[in-house]
């Protein structure tokens, strides 16, 4: 037998023996000399995670000695994991979560498994997105040109005086809540036989939610508003309808910290109620506001967006509300604020149908103020011809015809001008009834007067006038009409108002 033959043989029986030794030992009972097998482990040192809904990361570190291990989280898209694999030893794990922007919470659970030992888990919860609703845009329809033909230029030349229901569809605890009766057809009728041919709507929302998580709206109160509006179209109206005070949500922040949350209602929203009166033609046209405060031009670009976000909801609707003539407002709806930083209006994409709104108050100390102040007194006595010559404390010193016409000339040349009409959504000035003899008479001579001067400035300078009629008929009131049996109350204003327009 040669050397190689006899090398090979040797080592073939040393290699028997040991598989032999091998054998026994596995067979013999553990003991602090032979402690037998190493256990396999797989451990996590954490076993929950909580995300904001903002895109974040988190960390867990995974304990083993198996050989291999992998991580993954199965229908969690959401969530990302470096590393993915591992070996024994050490490893930690960052686990990145997308941003949820969603309304609901979201769950997912990790998983790190290896062939060699029990998996483990991580249980994983992101929140919400603050301010963030489903899309209520769930129907939308081919666009619809049939009865919205004209131009916002166009449907301006075919208003003539516009009238408030004021203090009702807008009032805190429903229509009723602010002492004005049940709107009936019978009123909006009234309403056109003495000469007004278009109603401003204020209208609240969010009071009439029937989840706040998901600001959806009740369906009966879309349903009123819709069945007030289809009042007006009867009559050959046209009928602006907004989103008013509505609580302040969105009027008294104009913000960046309030900018995203708003923007989710807005849309939401106006998803909601363009939909619901989306089958109108023109004589139907939706505001973006009313009376948004705004001081600086940080804050109208904030404003922008939410005017932005109303034209796109309202867009992405369909049928008639892609033609639809749409109204933003102006800075506080004050005429000079408008005409310093209204600079850039939001995009359409359907041109020639967008009006700004403005409203006309002024001079407040005439118009609408109660009580003296540190910064000046009530006036009672408005316009040239008008001013006392006993009670001289009360005539105006300042916003009479002058301001009045350099006023409404700054809208005609920044939008008029340019083919964007300006409607004049409120404008009026209370009634001082705690006056007496002459005083009265003087004042309420003024008031008719600084009505029709305002209605005629407006029509000269392109601007449509609508009425603010809360109906009070008592002291500081401005009602023009009775609304419990749908009478005149205030002749004397009507006819200043129509007089405005000849």
């Amino acid at each position: 037998m040669n050397r190689l033959i006899k090398v090979y043989l040797l080592n073939t029986i040393l290699c028997l023996s040991w598989i032999s030794i091998l054998a026994c030992s596995a067979d013999k009972e553990a003991t602090p000399d032979n402690p037998g097998p190493i256990a396999k482990i797989l451990t996590v040192d954490i076993n929950k995670i909580d995300f904001q809904s903002a895109a974040s990361t988190s960390e867990f570190i995974v304990t083993a000695n198996a050989t291999n291990w992998s991580v993954a989280a199965s229908e969690a898209n959401w969530l990302t994991f470096t590393p993915v694999t591992g070996v024994s030893g050490r490893t930690t794990i960052t686990v990145t979560a997308s941003e949820n922007t969603s309304s609901m919470a979201r769950t997912a659970v990790i998983t790190i498994s290896s062939s060699e030992v029990a998996s483990v888990q991580v249980n994983v919860s992101q929140a919400a997105k603050t301010g963030i609703y489903p899309s209520y845009n769930t129907a939308p329809i081919a666009a619809d040109a049939t009865g919205m033909s004209s131009t916002a230029v166009q449907l301006a030349a075919k208003i003539k005086l516009g009238w408030n229901i004021g203090n009702t569809m807008e009032a805190t605890g429903g229509e009723t809540a602010w002492g004005n009766p049940k709107i009936t057809k019978a009123l909006i009728d009234a309403v056109k036989a003495k000469g007004f041919n278009a109603i401003r709507i204020p209208c609240s929302w969010n009071q009439y939610l029937e989840n706040t998580a998901t600001a959806k709206i009740k369906a009966d109160w879309l349903n009123r508003v819709k069945e007030v509006v289809q009042y007006c179209v009867d009559n050959d109206m046209y009928v602006l309808i907004n989103i008013h005070w509505d609580g302040g949500w969105l009027e008294n922040n104009i913000t960046e910290a309030k900018k995203e949350e708003n923007n989710a209602k807005q849309k939401a929203f106006w998803e909601q109620i363009a939909t619901t009166l989306r089958g109108f033609d023109e004589h139907v046209l939706f505001a973006s506001a009313n009376e948004p405060a705004v001081e600086d031009a940080a804050q109208m670009a904030v404003l922008t967006s939410y005017h932005q976000t109303f034209i796109d909801a309202v867009r992405s609707t369909g049928g008639k509300n892609a033609h639809r003539t749409l109204v933003i407002q102006g800075p506080s709806t004050d005429i000079e604020k408008t005409n310093k930083l209204m600079l850039n209006l939001p995009t359409d994409k359907v041109v020639n149908k967008m009006m700004v709104e403005v409203h006309y108050y002024t001079p407040w100390n005439f118009a609408g103020m109660t009580k003296d102040e540190s910064w000046g007194k009530m006036f009672y006595y408005w316009g040239a011809g008008f001013h006392s010559a006993t009670d001289t404390e009360r005539n105006p010193t300042w916003g009479e015809e002058a301001d009045l016409e350099k006023n409404f000339k700054l809208m005609k040349t920044q939008f008029v001008d340019k083919g964007i009409p300006v409607l004049l959504g409120e404008f009026g000035a209370i009634r001082r009834t705690t006056l007496t003899g002459d005083a009265l008479t003087l004042h309420l001579a003024s008031r008719a007067y600084y009505l029709k001067t305002v209605v005629k400035q407006a029509k000269a300078n392109g601007l449509l006038p609508f009425y603010w009629d809360e109906g009070s008929m008592g002291n500081n009131g401005f009602g023009i009409f009775n609304r419990a049996d749908n009478t005149v109350f205030d002749t004397q204003a009507l006819n200043a108002l129509i007089e405005g327009l000849e």
